[in-house]
């Protein structure tokens, strides 16, 4: 994988150290605007990067890249990808894939078309905890009640509620609860029971944006409750309740750190098989290994999994009456 780099935010930032773990992704360009520069310089030296540039449309035509990995915020993902994916470039894409889910369905139509990989990168679904806590769901017996809360206090809230409108709290950016961190609850949730029956999303609004939320998922023999919140703090963890046992995860569903498997008689077993300190690792091992083999079977599998996680997404966002983009 020869990549390009597009943005030099924080999420690309804690992607830099771990990517030389991986020999198979070489760093070709970092692409940012004008005022990032002396930023996107130090990144190149520390890190090995080949080139920085200010020219996303140069970047597409470098013969050198043959992948492009979009990290900016999220209202930029639908544009900066369809680019991509029109230039015959692979895609990886920061969560939340699009604003909406004809984006997200109208990028999957163009990688089909053009005959490349369009992944999203979300690093549940390909962490070997994950894998995991499937497999410890069918020791539980019959899933009753399911329990995410991610919440966690924006440092920029102070300056939201002040008036001072950050691409996190922006309706207009994409920003919210729903789609910075409840995304991961979803992605979780829908990864291991599929598609809801039904979906309902009780956020609190503040300037047009949810600061933070309830999702409930009703899935008609188990209830899911997702709770998202930049507003406020709470400890962070999600409880798979069984009637013949649970499963408790400390920490955000987007780590997956390690997770403890309680029977009825209160015996508990810690599980932890995680194979690299660095929570990106495996997602980004395996996309490597799905651009080289051209893997486009398992493209589909990960693509209809975010199709499902963005029709959620647009039900949520309609039933809490917020409009992005």
């Amino acid at each position: 994988m020869k990549l390009a780099i597009i943005g030099s935010g924080m999420i690309v930032n804690d992607f830099l150290p771990m990517v030389s773990d991986i020999p198979g992704i070489e760093l070709e360009t970092i692409v940012g605007t004008d005022r990032s520069i002396a930023k996107m310089n130090d990144l190149k030296k520390t890190y090995g990067i080949n080139e920085v540039s200010t020219n996303y449309e140069e970047c597409l035509k470098n013969e050198r890249v043959d992948t492009v990995y979009i990290a900016l915020p999220n209202h930029l993902h639908f544009s900066y990808a369809k680019q991509a994916l029109l230039n015959k470039k692979n895609v990886i894409c920061e969560k939340p894939f699009t604003l909406k889910l004809s984006e997200m369905q109208e990028l999957k139509e163009l990688a089909l078309a053009n005959h490349v990989i369009l992944l999203e990168a979300i690093t549940n679904q390909y962490l070997t905890n994950y894998k995991k806590i499937k497999e410890a769901v069918g020791t539980i017996g019959d899933i009753k009640i399911i329990e995410c809360n991610y919440s966690q206090y924006s440092s920029r809230y102070d300056a939201f509620k002040r008036g001072e409108i950050l691409p996190a709290f922006n309706p207009k950016m994409g920003g919210g609860a729903l789609m910075d961190i409840n995304i991961y609850n979803i992605h979780f949730v829908t990864g291991l029971f599929g598609e809801p029956q039904k979906v309902n999303y009780l956020a609190n609004v503040e300037k047009g944006i949810d600061t933070s939320g309830i999702l409930s998922l009703d899935y008609g023999d188990k209830k899911v409750v997702c709770i998202g919140a930049k507003d406020s703090t709470a400890p962070i963890r999600t409880i798979i309740q069984g009637n013949e046992g649970a499963i408790i995860i400390d920490g955000a569903t987007g780590t997956l750190d390690h997770f403890t498997v309680i029977n009825r008689q209160n015996e508990s077993k810690l599980v932890d098989c995680k194979v690299h300190t660095h929570r990106m690792y495996e997602e980004f091992l395996e996309f490597e290994r799905i651009i080289r083999e051209a893997d486009f079977e398992t493209m589909k599998k990960q693509l209809d999994h975010s199709e499902m996680v963005m029709a959620v997404v647009d039900k949520s966002l309609v039933t809490a009456g917020i409009s992005l983009g």
